[in-house]
């Protein structure tokens, strides 16, 4: 384990509830180890999702983003809300799928071993801002 390496990891440990671009954790990273290029940054976070400890993806705003895995959260499944107005991205967790999966298995045998939910509408402070 490097120091950049941890220098990364600690980016995502900082700050767990972000769902950061590889550009982002690059300017972050390069406060601490000002030698370090974009292409370390890139192999590390491949690593890291190889390992498990942080997982891609794709909210649907045109960049690939990575946040820590959800096996570094306690397993706990988490999804996103995604702002139609601002584009900000919230968490939740909640285990409202866990009865479908349950169905789904007993009714057709398939074992769901992951999901990805995301919904999407308007945050608090957009309704505010709209009078709705």
């Amino acid at each position: 384990m490097t120091n950049q390496r941890r220098e990364i990891l600690a980016v995502f440990e900082n700050q767990p509830n972000r769902h950061f671009t590889a550009e982002e954790i690059y300017e972050l990273v390069r406060v601490k180890c000002p030698e370090i290029g974009l292409a370390t940054v890139y192999r590390t976070i491949q690593l890291f999702s190889e390992l498990r400890l942080i997982d891609r993806l794709n909210l649907d705003d045109g960049y690939v983003r990575y946040e820590i895995g959800k096996n570094n959260m306690g397993g706990h499944h988490h999804h996103h809300i995604i702002c139609l107005n601002c584009g900000k991205v919230d968490m939740f967790e909640d285990d409202l799928l866990d009865n479908l999966e349950n169905r789904i298995y007993e009714q057709m045998g398939f074992q769901v071993t992951d999901h990805e939910v995301k919904l999407y509408g308007y945050c608090k402070d957009c309704l505010n801002k709209t009078g709705k």
